[in-house]
């Protein structure tokens, strides 16, 4: 069984940048999350050191064992994707509009630096695994509002297919969303729930 990162490797591991993945450390300690499969050194200058996929899941794993309650809130200072639906939605203003396109733009820089060949018109790994996060990132960058509890605008959720998401919202919009997703790399089309009779995207990330 893999030893768990010592206390000073977790602190590099918890203040990376929550995109991107990129490290901030000393050499040695850069160079043993390397070595344990944890992170990567870029090979572009400046050769920036970022989190493997085993080094998010890390990050993404409490310090203890206990699991998070459903209802807890986003440790302050880490951006938060918004799916739509949220009770306590961060405000609408030019705050919220700088970390959305700060988010995005270490999208697409995550993009150039892991996918093979170094493009950003595609998702990349860390997409792929945070399926809901990304579509709504993509919505949002792109200037759409999630719905709050009671009112209209995009509801990203999972479902039972593989590397798909569901996008729920007013059917006049569904159009627009799908259009913005596969601007952003995604494909999207439109179908019917079969109890409901609503319509709702359909939504995976492309590979090629």
């Amino acid at each position: 069984m893999t030893r768990p990162p010592t206390a000073a490797q977790r602190r590099v591991i918890d203040a990376a940048d929550p995109v991107t993945g990129r490290l901030r450390g000393t050499p040695a300690q850069l160079a043993a999350l390397v070595k344990r499969g944890l992170a990567f050194r870029h090979p572009r200058p400046p050769h920036d050191h970022f989190l493997t996929p085993a080094g998010h899941r890390i990050r993404e794993t409490p310090v203890t064992a206990a699991p998070r309650p459903a209802a807890a809130q986003p440790e302050a200072g880490v951006f938060t994707a918004r799916v739509g639906g949220e009770e306590d939605a961060p405000q609408d203003g030019p705050a919220r509009l700088r970390e959305v396109h700060s988010a995005w733009q270490g999208l697409l820089e995550l993009r150039r630096m892991t996918n093979r060949d170094g493009a950003a018109d595609r998702p990349c790994g860390w997409e792929r695994s945070h399926l809901v996060q990304a579509a709504a990132l993509a919505l949002e960058a792109a200037g759409h509002h999630p719905a709050r509890p009671d009112g209209d605008g995009y509801r990203v959720r999972a479902t039972g297919q593989p590397e798909a998401v569901a996008v729920h919202g007013p059917p006049q919009a569904l159009r627009e969303w799908a259009a913005t997703l596969e601007r952003a790399g995604w494909q999207a089309g439109e179908y019917t729930e079969p109890r409901t009779r609503r319509r709702y995207l359909l939504a995976s990330p492309r590979r090629v």
